[in-house]
């Protein structure tokens, strides 16, 4: 003869699992959900349509504000440059650039403007700034060839062409 449970407690039992499997899918698809990043500078709605050749540049400073960096040319006058960018990132997966706006505004010797422009992603290019390789003269071998060099009249081994020509 068995333990008999009155129903209301039976039927809390069964339910408890579903409550957790709905909480476990809801707290796995939460993780998957779209994270969208604005950084740098946030263009107020309007300002850039108020810069106009000839403006000075403390009244650029005064519509548009603080850059986000600067640079000088030659002496001939400072560039100032207002950097938008926008991200997507999913959970572990790497963040991925799906916006870019930059205003750069470019002043005289008087400090006046003397040029602008608005440019998005398309307009940019990729530049590899570091490589983390270095040019090295001498064995370019795998471990493998490394390891095998010398056996069976292998080829592998050093005075490839990079030893053989003059420095």
């Amino acid at each position: 003869m068995g333990i008999r449970l009155p129903a209301h407690k039976v039927l809390r039992l069964t339910r408890a699992p579903m409550w957790l499997l709905a909480g476990a899918c809801a707290t796995l698809l939460a993780g998957c959900a779209e994270d969208i990043e604005h950084r740098g500078y946030m263009a107020k709605p309007g300002a850039f349509e108020q810069i106009t050749n000839g403006m000075p540049k403390s009244q650029v400073e005064a519509v548009l504000g603080s850059p986000s960096t600067t640079a000088s040319v030659k002496f001939q006058g400072d560039s100032y440059y207002y950097i938008t960018s926008t991200t997507k990132s999913r959970s572990f997966l790497t963040p991925q650039e799906i916006d870019r706006q930059v205003i750069a505004v470019r002043f005289d010797k008087n400090d006046q403007v003397q040029s602008f422009g608005q440019y998005g992603l398309a307009d940019g290019r990729v530049i590899d700034i570091n490589t983390n390789t270095t040019p090295v003269v001498g064995d370019d071998l795998t471990i493998l060839q490394n390891i095998f060099k010398g056996l069976l009249n292998s080829k592998a081994g050093p005075g490839g062409p990079i030893l053989n020509s003059k420095l």
